[in-house]
């Protein structure tokens, strides 16, 4: 490393974020970008570590040293080179990863790894100012075609690797415009979708067609695929939602999170109330709110509601309290379980954990409250706490408790493909063939709800596997 002391030089620092009250004023990004001397010297703490544990850490094997070093010596050209060898997108990684990398730092131990995640959005942003990202197209065109169903990170990365390899690929997207979940499952103030338009022009430019607003196994014939393309890819997302049991959760104030997410992202996009909310209009303004569920997608609610002035916010979690800080001894390098606050709830929540839902309370037809009751668990089996239920205000309660699986509606009863235990696409990560020949899958579809960048890993490595039984050898990277 060009600064082997630099660990011991200079101290953590992150990205700043503009102030709570200011940011929730509007739907755009609020982190506040590093300069260039403290990018620098934050690249600089990157330690010759001697066994990088932050490779192994990142689904995609980001190559983390050595673009830090890259950094730290100002040759960002290179640096946005070798990470874009192991990441078609990091301009997405770079602002919604969670960042299991900097969990395997070596750094981590003492609490103070390396700002890996801004450093990488860091570079791929100052490649786009400097107009270094540019098409990259193929050497000759194989004269093969392959269909991409889904348009999620998993199909963008599958998609523009075929396209690269010489393939002609055409992307099918359901929805009125690409991006899959990272168009309309995640806010506008975690990610502007002008990253992801403006991949999608470098995309076409490289020979991928996108037809939009087109449901295979609806509007499309599946079939009709298999007959016309060398091969079909299934990269569409989780999206069948975990439904909530009890008493009055059919009330109309009950609703879905990607409901709700998608409604105001398609607002932010333009659309008028009609094309956003064709169920109704789903708002927590002047509300008090309920969000059912701990991860990312709750927070997201969260962050939402409070742009939309919600009278309150709350926040439920049926699994008990983290703790503040894990066991390193115990944990590193590994992903930890411990308390994470997420910017939205600085913005304004109340979070409880270890409760569980009894029933919805209704006044005159529209809900009033959520019944619930606090439970211990014992043995990863939960009892219910005696005399502590407990009733909350609600006039919109929002579902956020995970995804079960793939959709099998429509595309998967038509492909006929076989599914595993847990209902997702069977397929190994070897080929990702599944159980119609000629028909892969990865992603969300083949390995269940997921972070983005294990959906960009699958489908780089799902594109390397078609590749390779379309030409017989494949020098795509895995």
């Amino acid at each position: 490393m060009g600064k082997q002391t630099g660990f011991l030089e200079y101290a953590r620092r992150d990205r700043d974020y503009l102030e709570p009250a200011e940011r929730v004023k509007n739907y755009d990004e609020f982190a506040v970008p590093m300069g260039k001397a403290e990018l620098r010297d934050q690249a600089a703490r990157c330690m010759d570590c001697g066994i990088p544990f932050c490779h192994t850490g990142c689904p995609v094997n980001n190559i983390i040293p050595d673009w830090n070093n890259l950094v730290y010596e100002d040759d960002w050209r290179n640096a946005l080179d070798l990470l874009h060898s192991t990441n078609n997108f990091p301009e997405f990684t770079g602002r919604v990863c969670p960042a299991p990398c900097e969990a395997a730092c070596t750094l981590n131990i003492v609490d103070a790894p390396v700002t890996i995640k801004s450093i990488e959005c860091a570079i791929v942003d100052r490649g786009w100012q400097e107009g270094w990202i540019q098409p990259q197209l193929p050497e000759r065109q194989t004269g093969k075609s392959v269909a991409v169903i889904g348009s999620g990170p998993a199909g963008l990365a599958c998609a523009q690797q075929l396209a690269r390899a010489g393939h002609a690929v055409t992307v099918f997207e359901k929805s009125d415009r690409i991006g899959g979940l990272l168009r309309y499952g995640i806010p506008d103030f975690k990610m502007g979708k002008q990253h992801i338009n403006r991949r999608a022009v470098q995309m076409e430019a490289e020979g991928v067609h996108f037809r939009i607003g087109a449901e295979v196994g609806v509007e499309i014939s599946f079939k009709a695929l298999q007959d016309n393309f060398d091969a079909v890819v299934l990269a569409g997302g989780a999206e069948e939602p975990r439904q909530l049991q009890i008493p009055g959760a059919e009330m109309p104030g009950v609703r879905l999170a990607m409901e709700f997410l998608t409604q105001q992202n398609k607002r932010n996009a333009g659309d008028d109330e009609l094309r956003a909310a064709p169920r109704g209009t789903l708002s927590a303004t002047d509300k008090h709110v309920i969000v059912i569920g701990g991860g990312d997608t709750g927070s997201d609610c969260v962050g939402t509601s409070n742009r939309q002035g919600a009278k309150s916010v709350t926040q439920l979690e049926i699994m008990p309290q983290p703790p503040e800080h894990e066991d390193k001894a115990l944990t590193w390098p590994d992903w930890p379980l411990k308390m994470r606050t997420s910017s939205s709830h600085e913005e304004g929540a109340e979070r409880d954990w270890g409760v569980l839902t009894k029933r919805v309370v209704a006044e005159n037809g529209s809900i009033s409250g959520l019944e619930c009751v606090r439970i211990q668990w014992n043995g990863g089996k939960f009892e219910e706490v005696p005399d502590s239920t407990f009733t909350l205000p609600a006039d919109l309660i929002l579902l956020a408790m995970g995804f079960t699986g793939p959709k099998r509606r429509g595309l998967l009863d038509r492909a006929g493909v076989a599914l595993n235990d847990r209902g997702a696409v069977a397929a190994d990560t070897d080929s990702y063939v599944t159980s119609e020949p000629g028909v892969y899958s990865c992603g969300d579809m083949r390995r269940g709800q997921s972070l983005v960048v294990w959906a960009i890993r699958e489908g780089r490595q799902c594109a390397r596997a078609v590749d390779e039984a379309l030409m017989g050898a494949s020098e795509l990277p895995r």
